[in-house]
C-alpha cells in the first residue's frame, strides 16, 4: 500500500470526478491504445478496474482525512498498462490540492 499526504481534504466524490474526466484520455494519449478503465465509487473508496483485461481490481483509493491510500493489485505489479496507470495518477493526484506543497510520500510497502 502506498500513502501519499494531499495537504488539502477532498472527498470521494472529487476524486472520482477527476478521474473519470482525465484517467481514460491520458491513458489512450500516452499509451497509445483503445484501452478504457473502470473508475467507479464503491462505498467511501475509488476503484479502478478493467474487467475485460484483469481480474479483480488494479486500483483501490481511499480517503483517509488529508491522506489517500492506494492499494495496488499485487499480480499487476510489472504490468506496462497497470505503472502507466500508476503514473498518470500521481500526475493527477498532484491536482487535487489546492496546496503549495503539493502532494507526499508518506510510506510505500
Amino acid at each position: 500500500m502506498k500513502v501519499i499526504t494531499l495537504h488539502t481534504r477532498i472527498n470521494p466524490d472529487k476524486l472520482l470526478a477527476h478521474l473519470t474526466q482525465n484517467l481514460n484520455p491520458l491513458f489512450r494519449e500516452q499509451r497509445q491504445e483503445d484501452i478504457d478503465f473502470k473508475i467507479e465509487r464503491v462505498g467511501d473508496a475509488v476503484e479502478i478496474s478493467q474487467p475485460e483485461m484483469y481480474d479483480g481490481v488494479l486500483f483501490h483509493l481511499k480517503i483517509k482525512g488529508r491522506e489517500l491510500w492506494i492499494t495496488r493489485n499485487e499480480h499487476y505489479v510489472d504490468d506496462v498498462n497497470s505503472l502507466t496507470v500508476e503514473s498518470i495518477l500521481n500526475s493527477l493526484f498532484e491536482d487535487l490540492t489546492d496546496d503549495i506543497r503539493g502532494v507526499d510520500l508518506v510510506t510505500e510497502g
